[in-house]
């Protein structure tokens, strides 16, 4: 079907009743441009679920007029919509034309026997109301299309390739396309099926009235450039039905293999998944998914040694799976958060049991063609595994997942100690201890405790099931089941789906000692909105106990190898050198206020730490130095003055001196000979603020990207001395103003941000091809200007 943009031209507002309306209560119609997240907004409020970010729940309307133009008269139209959080309700002339309860599922309204000659009315309703563990933005936070098709014409996500037999020397390639003939005729049709630059082919279909019938065409690619990790190779098939209709779909070569004594094999190749899970919302963007947003996170998430996500907890988008596919990232693509047991109080397991079917479908059709996507997972944390009610339903939805596509894995992140939490909440009621707060302060709480029940006999036994169903056990926070499931159930092959960041140097360990062990992915690569302060380090106080959530006006969760910004923290550079992939040292510092202080941070949370030697007001005082280096010793110096050499030891070291302004220096040495080395400069007063686009030249539709950064008269980037920074823009639209301060009040979507680490970012939408022209200023400071050209769309 011929596919359109639906996104320009929406109204939104709070919802009223009807009553209020009439009596002048409703708010008025704000003209937005889609994706737009409802939510990020809103005030927040003290009082609201730190869970959600303080953010407010509540119930939004869209609307939009479309004028049915005359060749679209007697066509059959859809309305595609990739994401409405949540519980969205389409409504058309006043019509009840569809809904979706799930917030992340892509969905059709079949909109033509609802539009009449002229203008139309669009309205779509969304509500979010204590149904996450996360923030989940609100509203059409996703692309909006008009499908427009002939009676006869291909189905929407109906061209299906599949590569079932590779070698060196041909590819098969299956390209299924089905065709649906809504006339009251029989029709005959040729569908040419063109593999650019590779071969074409006609062959005549016969569609009787009424009915879908599938073609499937035989391709035969020779000495094929396969699809991986470090090489993306793409392919595009051009599907035309006659005269009538035509798709295209983007595809790669690659096969698959899984066995507990090489692992995953991608074409032959054993790959070992170095895995980030990410939320689903762009930080300052909010839940807004904007292709450019998605693509930014996956470039720089691989530039800092991931090669693999996991969704989480959620279907990703179409333009994730887009940029994972182009740039060379494997997905692990996930379906739930719960099924029939909730984890909030108005969360999806109120609609599972009759929507679960309909979403996987829809999850398997919007991404069965992504080369990128190499396995589905069928939940998270689902607290039924540990009963045979809950391998049941794991059994219905992997079989499911499987007659859908049989050329992926099935995974499912199960946590042990929530598969068998009802017994572990018995034993703790029967000792005396709290019970209170939840699933999530229980996990805190836990900690170590998890690995010692996860390799309980009594999760052995009541999870075998809902194990051995699946292609790939998905283990979260349970690496001590790594060696010793190799024993009990030697075909298992493991995963750790989610484990803890300060521990991943161990987990390696494991990954690379255990065959059958194929990665790890940490909780988490990108920081995000919601789950408050889960990573912030805490400090011992008799006064105020360790906290699962932070208070307000906390708003990230405070723990991502890169902050919601996209900037490195210092896990990440750590990471990189426990995979092996960065040879230099690096320097981190922790901040002088907290020395002395007993870190009680939970298993999420790293050291208090930057990339910084930048603390005034400190001089003298004692400071701490952490220096991660794959070396035997290491060297520091200040000034040029040694303060010794000291041995690494799981990757790291640390020094402990007075603060002192200047040059900081570390050397790193294997077997008495220098490997790299790392540096850091004081900086002094900020003299001007400094505005680098990303991206000098941009295609319209793409985002603009400018890093705004307070720094001295040398370039280096002053971490001590924030400041509020102000931008005009001409050419564009202020979509996102922040940093990436965790706990703020500050909003988004003001044109005066103040810096966090002496950093901002400033993301714009361009009105249109020329220029998008930003001037930043802050007090004191010499102003900067960023230049973006916005080039024609091709």
């Amino acid at each position: 079907m011929h596919r359109t943009s639906f996104n320009e031209g929406w109204e939104f507002r709070p919802k009223v009743n009807p009553f209020a309306e009439l009596s002048g209560a409703s708010a008025p119609w704000e003209t937005v441009t889609l994706p737009h997240d409802a939510m990020i907004g809103q005030d927040r409020d003290p009082a609201g679920d730190p869970a959600n970010a303080y953010f407010p729940g509540g119930t939004w309307e869209y609307r939009k007029t479309f004028h049915l133009p005359e060749h679209l008269v007697g066509k059959r139209i859809l309305l595609e919509f990739e994401g409405v959080y949540r519980d969205a309700t389409v409504f058309i002339n006043g019509v009840y034309a569809g809904q979706r309860p799930y917030g992340y599922s892509l969905f059709r309204v079949d909109a033509g026997r609802f539009l009449r000659p002229g203008d139309n009315e669009i309205r779509v309703e969304a509500r979010a109301h204590k149904d996450s563990r996360w923030y989940t933005g609100a509203g059409i936070y996703r692309d909006v299309w008009l499908l427009d098709g002939d009676l006869v014409r291909i189905a929407p996500d109906g061209v299906v390739v599949t590569t079932p037999d590779i070698d060196g020397e041909r590819a098969v390639v299956e390209v299924a396309t089905s065709v649906v003939n809504d006339s009251i005729s029989i029709h005959t049709v040729d569908v040419t099926t063109t593999i650019r630059d590779v071969t074409t082919r006609t062959t005549p279909l016969t569609i009787p009235p009424g009915e879908t019938v599938t073609l499937r065409q035989r391709f035969y690619v020779p000495r094929p450039s396969r699809w991986s990790v470090d090489d993306p190779n793409l392919y595009t098939a051009d599907v035309w039905l006659g005269e009538l209709d035509a798709e295209t779909v983007t595809f790669g070569i690659r096969d698959l293999r899984l066995d507990p004594v090489h692992g995953l094999r991608i074409n032959g190749e054993t790959v070992t998944l170095r895995g980030a899970c990410v939320h689903h919302d762009n930080g300052i963007l909010g839940a807004a998914t904007h292709a450019t947003a998605e693509e930014r996170r996956i470039r720089l998430l691989k530039a800092a040694g991931f090669n693999a996500i996991r969704v989480s907890h959620q279907p990703a988008s179409v333009a994730m799976l887009d940029a994972c596919d182009r740039l060379g990232m494997l997905v692990i693509d996930e379906a739930f958060d719960m099924w029939t047991s909730g984890k909030t109080e108005f969360d999806y397991h109120l609609h599972f049991e009759q929507w679960w079917e309909r979403d996987l479908e829809a999850l398997v059709a919007k991404d069965r063609n992504h080369a990128s996507v190499i396995m589905y997972s069928i939940g998270n944390e689902i607290p039924e595994t540990g009963s045979p009610a809950g391998a049941l339903w794991g059994r219905r939805l992997a079989e499911k997942v499987r007659d859908l596509d049989s050329t992926r894995y099935v995974t499912n992140g199960i946590n042990n100690m929530l598969a068998v939490l009802d017994a572990v909440m018995e034993g703790r009621k029967q000792r005396g201890q709290d019970q209170g707060g939840g699933i999530n302060t229980a996990m805190a709480d836990a900690g170590a405790m998890m690995n010692m029940i996860g390799q309980s006999e009594m999760v052995t036994t009541r999870t075998a099931e809902s194990y051995g169903l699946l292609d790939v056990a998905g283990m979260n926070y349970s690496e001590s089941r790594y060696a010793m499931d190799a024993e009990l159930f030697p075909e298992r092959i493991i995963l750790g789906t989610e484990t803890f960041p300060t521990r991943i140097d161990e987990l390696w360990a494991l990954v690379k000692q255990h065959p059958h062990v194929i990665g790890d992915f940490t909780w988490t690569g990108w920081d995000y909105l919601g789950e408050v302060g889960i990573g912030r380090p805490q400090y011992l106080d008799p006064d105020a106990p360790r906290a699962f959530a932070a208070p307000y006006p906390h708003l990230t969760a405070d723990a991502g190898d890169i902050d919601i910004l996209g900037h490195r923290r210092p896990a990440s550079f750590y990471r990189e050198i426990v995979f092996g992939l960065r040879t230099a040292p690096y320097l981190a510092v922790r901040r002088p206020q907290h020395h002395g202080k007993t870190f009680i941070g939970t298993p999420w949370a790293w050291s208090d730490s930057i990339n910084s030697w930048t603390w005034p007001g400190f001089e003298g005082a004692p400071i701490v130095v952490e220096v991660y280096a794959d070396a035997d010793e290491v060297e520091l110096s200040v000034n040029g003055q040694s303060h010794g050499r000291t041995t690494i030891e799981r990757f790291r070291a640390e020094f402990e001196l007075g603060y002192e302004p200047g040059e900081l220096v570390v050397i790193a040495y294997r077997s008495g000979v220098e490997i790299g080395r790392d540096q850091l400069r004081s900086a002094s007063e900020p003299t001007s603020v400094r505005a680098a686009a990303e991206r000098a030249v941009i295609t319209d539709g793409e985002l603009a990207y400018v890093a705004l950064t307070l720094s001295d008269a040398a370039g280096t980037v002053h971490t001590a001395a924030d400041l509020p920074v102000t931008v005009d823009i001409s050419g564009g639209e202020l979509i996102g103003f922040g940093s990436a301060d965790p706990s703020t009040e500050q909003r988004y979507d003001r044109s005066t941000r103040t810096t966090y680490e002496g950093r901002a970012l400033l993301v714009v939408r361009p009105t249109g091809p020329g220029d998008v022209r930003v001037i930043a200023t802050a007090p004191g400071c010499e102003s900067a200007e960023a230049l973006v050209t916005v080039e024609k769309r091709p």
